[in-house]
């Protein structure tokens, strides 16, 4: 068949009537030359839908567009295929049978899909043995095929910038021993995984952080309960199915400030395979009606895109606190109303678990709290004795200490302290090691030059007892103050 294409704005034209001219001009043509095929890229900049265009040469070529489809002539053995990534910004005059009679997705690619695309993408390159195609279409969820072209191509760049010092650039052949050195490992396609995210994700994608399981100490059930809502779904899919279990939708995290609500969050975005939003509560809120809801909506909305996704709401009693007793505007009411509709309303929430912390549960909104939105309702508590024990090591692994550092001892100095405060104590305890060092080496160097003599003055930097003990002073000293301070 012929193939003629139209792109969108291209048949616009600045005089009147030439847009419609232009476009009879291209079906006449079409038909004259039969069988023929006409395609329409970006077809919703040229069809939009009429009552909500202000210009009035939209509305005209929108109607010239119908008559050529369906009107009184017959088209003839002349077939119209459109493209648009916007559907419902069309006419729906055209979305009906006898104009576009079918209406084709071509949905984010799951994982076989994505197999096959990395394979094309590949074909022709030189990879080694332990690049494993089957397992990065397991982790490239949410990711279309452009995304995955340009993976293939920045792991492609990232071999050939390891042998370009061997290269001589005045050459006008490289040699065929230099060429054959380009070699594309697993490490090139691991590595820019890091640096291509999926395009649905672009604007609310975040720097992944760089926080593991292994440095969060204690808080074991947490970690369970994380794990089965959000690891096991997407490794052992097979089971769920079998088992017709629906995975849990959402998960709260409460307890009180310092706890590491916040650092579980960070921990599940390093380590899961999902795609992963946050979503900071009151930045949502805006002071145009229609705005705060609408930002909601399109956090769902590239959720299910790029799912399966992870959404993390830090304070989400600033956006969903109970309605009816707030006597602001009706902005957070709308909100929640928004948030229970996108979590467990119509629309099926599929492959998107929502996280939310806080350190206020009793505020928010009852509706949200139950089964079907938030399922599991988590305590991170104050660290136990075996907890504190974890943290303090954690938090001192890397620490130049002293021998004289008992490490029991700090255990049950640090009875009723967060997570947050132990890390503090351990902080201030290293700045004062520091400053104990420098007035060492300063009193050393004065009495060095007193004495005309040379005496190497080498004292290493170690942090002892009584630091760590001044550090947890200072930092419990100023806990009590906060707390019997009497500023409203």
């Amino acid at each position: 068949a012929n193939f003629y294409s139209i792109g969108g704005p291209e048949i616009m034209s600045k005089f009147y009537g030439e847009s419609e001219e232009r476009l009879r001009e291209t079906f006449k043509q079409a038909q004259e030359n039969s069988p023929s095929i006409i395609f329409i890229d970006e077809i919703d900049s040229i069809a939009p839908k009429r009552e909500e265009v202000s210009g009035d040469v939209e509305k005209r070529v929108v109607s010239q567009l119908l008559t050529l489809m369906d009107g009184i002539e017959s088209r003839g053995k002349l077939v119209v295929i459109g493209a648009s990534n916007r559907p419902n910004a069309l006419d729906p005059a055209l979305r009906r049978p006898g104009r576009f009679d079918r209406e084709i997705e071509i949905g984010i690619p799951d994982q076989e899909g994505r197999l096959e695309i990395l394979q094309i993408h590949t074909r022709g390159m030189p990879l080694t043995d332990d690049v494993d195609l089957e397992d990065l279409s397991k982790i490239t969820h949410g990711f279309v095929g452009a995304d995955l072209e340009s993976l293939s191509k920045e792991a492609a760049m990232r071999s050939v910038r390891r042998i370009l010092p061997e290269i001589n650039m005045e050459q006008t052949k490289i040699p065929f021993e230099v060429l054959n050195k380009i070699k594309i490992t697993n490490t090139d396609f691991q590595n820019a995984l890091k640096e291509v995210h999926p395009s649905a994700m672009r604007e609310v994608q975040i720097q992944r952080p760089n926080v593991k399981w292994d440095e969060i100490g204690g808080l074991a059930e947490v970690k369970e309960e994380l794990s089965e809502a959000i690891e096991w779904p997407l490794k052992h899919a097979n089971l769920f199915r079998e088992a017709d279990v629906a995975p849990p939708k959402g998960l709260l995290l409460y307890g009180p400030p310092g706890t590491g609500k916040t650092m579980i969050a960070k921990a599940v975005a390093t380590t899961s395979e999902s795609n992963f939003i946050s979503v900071k509560g009151p930045e949502l809120i805006s002071k145009w009606v229609g705005e705060s809801e609408k930002g909601v909506r399109e956090v769902f909305r590239k959720a299910r895109q790029a799912s399966p996704c992870i959404v993390f709401f830090d304070e989400v009693d600033a956006i969903a606190p109970r309605r009816g007793k707030s006597e602001d505007s009706h902005v957070t009411e709308r909100v929640i109303s928004q948030m229970l509709t996108e979590m467990d309303g119509l629309e099926d929430l599929k492959g998107v678990v929502v996280i939310g912390a806080t350190n206020r549960p009793d505020i928010i909104d009852e509706a949200l709290l139950r089964p079907g939105r938030f399922d599991r309702i988590l305590e991170v508590p104050l660290p136990d004795k075996d907890a504190r024990r974890q943290i303090l090591n954690i938090h001192l692994r890397k620490k130049p200490l002293n021998p004289n550092v008992n490490l029991e001892e700090l255990v049950e100095l640090t009875d009723k302290c967060t997570g947050a405060d132990i890390a503090a104590a351990i902080n201030a305890a290293a700045l004062a090691a520091i400053k104990e060092h420098l007035s060492t080496a300063k009193d050393g160097k004065a009495s060095e030059n007193n004495d005309k003599r040379k005496s190497n003055i080498d004292i290493k930097l170690s942090i002892s007892m009584e630091n760590l003990k001044a550090g947890l002073q200072k930092v419990l000293r100023k806990a009590k103050t906060i707390q019997n301070s009497d500023i409203v």
